[in-house]
């Protein structure tokens, strides 16, 4: 048994959510520079050029990459052989949230109740996904979601008979309606199968992948590099402004699902991306 003290977690998440809002993610980063590369569309390269010199300045000066500094997302897989001393997990991870936002002067972006819309002051409480795993660490992977690209998720309960080219189609149309509202490059997760929940669940936690690593299921693999390749041909670009960087990527995560369904969601990433992550 692995004892894990209620600071620990606290402090670690604090972390994260500073680390995510100030430094650009290293494989985020890779695809930027690669996109800049490739743009043949003056625009759209210097806009890319822009993105990772805004990335630089906020890491040297400790600054948030974006004012809109998310809605924390947090997802928590704990060890069997992991017990927590000193509190439970969800008040860790919303104090742990409460610190580093105030300690970072990120901005406060949550309402406690979405109809009365009062901010809660402190960015809490955080959206938490916990799964038992095996073993005795525990493993907290954040997302600091922005509203913009957010707003843009979609979700569809699709037929079985709409099969593969009806799920193209609509992760296509849905990354083409976000347009600049995403703040793109984008990037695109995508939940097949499971229920209508599950779905939005597995679309967000395709996020938590890094750039450029495929499904492991050739098949999915496939499917992910037709959406990216569609999405691309869009010719919406970085910022909205034209260009062939329109996404950085496309992840897809299944599950299985009953036989008369076929629900689909799409969660998508600004060009921040920003995720973070610490093993305790």
């Amino acid at each position: 048994m692995k004892i894990v003290h209620f600071h620990q977690i606290r402090d670690a998440i604090a972390e994260l959510c500073q680390r995510a809002n100030f430094e650009l993610n290293a494989d985020v980063r890779a695809a930027l520079e690669t996109g800049a590369e490739r743009e043949t569309t003056p625009l759209a390269k210097n806009t890319l050029l822009r993105i990772l010199k805004n990335a630089d300045v906020a890491k040297e000066r400790s600054l948030p990459m974006c004012q809109d500094t998310g809605l924390a997302v947090v997802f928590a897989d704990v060890g069997q052989d992991v017990h927590i001393e000193g509190g439970v997990l969800r008040d860790a991870i919303d104090a742990g949230v409460r610190k580093g936002c105030k300690e970072g002067f990120l901005r406060a972006s949550v309402t406690g109740d979405p109809i009365q819309r009062k901010n809660t002051g402190d960015n809490t409480p955080a959206v938490i996904h916990t799964a038992m795993v095996p073993g005795n660490q525990l493993r907290l992977q954040l997302l600091a979601k922005g509203g913009g690209c957010e707003n843009m998720s979609r979700f569809k309960m699709l037929t079985p008979a709409d099969g593969r080219e009806g799920i193209v189609n609509f992760v296509v149309e849905a990354a083409e309606l976000a347009g600049p509202n995403a703040c793109p490059p984008i990037v695109v997760g995508v939940g097949i199968g499971g229920s209508f929940e599950y779905s939005a669940v597995l679309a967000k936690k395709s996020l938590l992948r890094k750039i450029g690593e495929r499904n492991p299921l050739p098949h999915i693999a496939e499917l992910e590099e037709e959406i990216l390749r569609r999405v691309n041909a869009s010719g919406i670009g970085p910022q909205g402004y034209g260009g062939e960087t329109t996404a950085l990527a496309v992840h897809i995560e299944i599950a299985a699902c009953h036989v008369a369904s076929l629900p689909v969601s799409v969660n998508i990433e600004c060009h921040a991306h920003r995720h973070q992550e610490a093993t305790l």
